[in-house]
């Protein structure tokens, strides 16, 4: 693995990093077999998704929907043990990786800012609200099959700031790294292909703790999944409304990630006493 960056330890725009979180990495598969092994994959959603390619909206596909000669294929990187290594390098020794391939995606990437469910996947944002978890981490990969770094990623709390181009990756906390795309629309532009997977570490023998943040990460993430991909380029009046939740609760999120959590219980107990108050 070459040109490796690891943060300084200082966030950028003077923000301090969160305690206990795994710092943003960056590195790129040397390997001619591994760069041949992308390029084979990247070939393969081109012709598989040629008319999501061709659309606007961001597209995420669970890696466990695609066939399982594909499946196969990208276990070689998922798995890849430079990923592993560069992971477990900033954990105690005995850390336990965990990959929740039930998650893991394939993401079609256009810079895509129309007020949706997934303007998030641009503007700063946390991928997870977990911040508080006191012992582990949920590590995410981005493993690039084609980008011609034409947008830069920047990742705030560890002061590491990346355009990425084909065959290279990052690593990131997926709950604890406040980050974004920085970069001016293009109608030109050439899509982004990654693949976005994700690994739970533990210390070893801590089954409860694997299983409680597993139960946690994964609640979580279907949810939110569920409301961005429902609004992406939102066309009907509903749409529109879920999208505006998704950015409303990414900003109070990136406050507090209970200050979301809050607003949802205050808004359920008003509905209540709404519906309380028309009963009686």
């Amino acid at each position: 693995m070459s040109d490796v960056v690891q943060s300084s330890g200082a966030g950028l725009h003077g923000r301090t990093p969160a305690r206990r979180m795994f710092r943003a990495r960056i590195g790129r598969f040397e390997a001619q077999p591994d760069r041949a092994l992308m390029d084979e994959l990247a070939a393969w959603v081109e012709e598989a998704y040629r008319p999501e390619l061709a659309a606007r909206p961001s597209k995420h596909v669970y890696l466990r929907h695609l066939p399982r000669e594909i499946q196969a294929k990208m276990d070689r990187l998922r798995d890849h043990a430079m990923i592993r290594s560069a992971i477990l390098e900033q954990f105690d020794e005995g850390s336990v990786i965990t990959p929740l391939k039930h998650t893991d995606e394939l993401y079609i990437s256009h810079y895509n800012k129309d007020f949706g469910g997934d303007q998030g996947l641009f503007d700063k944002h946390y991928d997870g609200n977990l911040r508080f978890m006191p012992v582990g981490a949920v590590v995410r990969s981005l493993i690039y099959l084609q980008s011609d770094a034409t947008y830069k990623v920047v990742f705030g709390d560890s002061g590491v700031e990346k355009a990425f181009a084909s065959h290279e990756f990052g690593l990131l906390d997926f709950h604890k790294e406040l980050h974004w795309v920085e970069g001016d629309y293009d109608p030109d532009d050439r899509q982004r292909i990654l693949l976005k997977c994700n690994y739970l570490v533990a210390p070893k023998n801590a089954v409860w703790l694997t299983r409680a943040l597993d139960a946690a990460n994964t609640g979580v993430f279907y949810t939110v999944k569920a409301a961005m991909q429902y609004s992406r380029s939102p066309q009907t009046p509903a749409q529109h409304v879920i999208g505006w939740l998704c950015n409303v609760m990414r900003l109070l999120n990136n406050i507090h990630p209970l200050v979301p959590i809050a607003l949802i219980l205050l808004l359920l107990i008003a509905l209540g006493r709404g519906i309380a108050g028309l009963a009686g």
